[in-house]
């Protein structure tokens, strides 16, 4: 099976990114118990002060859909939803090669 990454920048509000931060926690905890979750990474860019960016990569497409359907997932939405400027950005990508693959 092909691992499967995503690339996600989220808009933020103006002046929000340290709580958005914070409130992505959850998501952070609850993705450690994902067997199938392998780097789930939160980022912020300097020159970007209203987004932040996800980078996450899986085993494979079924541990992605697990990750996307998993009843956290479907509460999470609506706890970012104070802090977002708009529908989220995300590339659906295929690792070809490098470290960690």
């Amino acid at each position: 099976m092909s691992k499967v990454a995503v690339w996600v920048r989220l808009p933020l509000k103006p002046g929000v990114r340290a709580d958005a931060a914070a409130a992505f926690q959850t998501a952070v905890d609850n993705v450690l118990s994902e067997d199938g979750t392998i780097i789930y990474i939160l980022h912020e860019e300097e020159a970007d002060p209203d987004a932040l960016f996800v980078y996450e990569l899986y085993a494979g497409q079924d541990a992605l859909t697990a990750h996307s359907t998993a009843d956290w997932f479907k509460s999470f939405g609506p706890t970012l939803a104070p802090f977002m400027a708009g529908r989220p950005e995300m590339k659906f990508l295929a690792p070809v090669t490098g470290k960690g693959l």
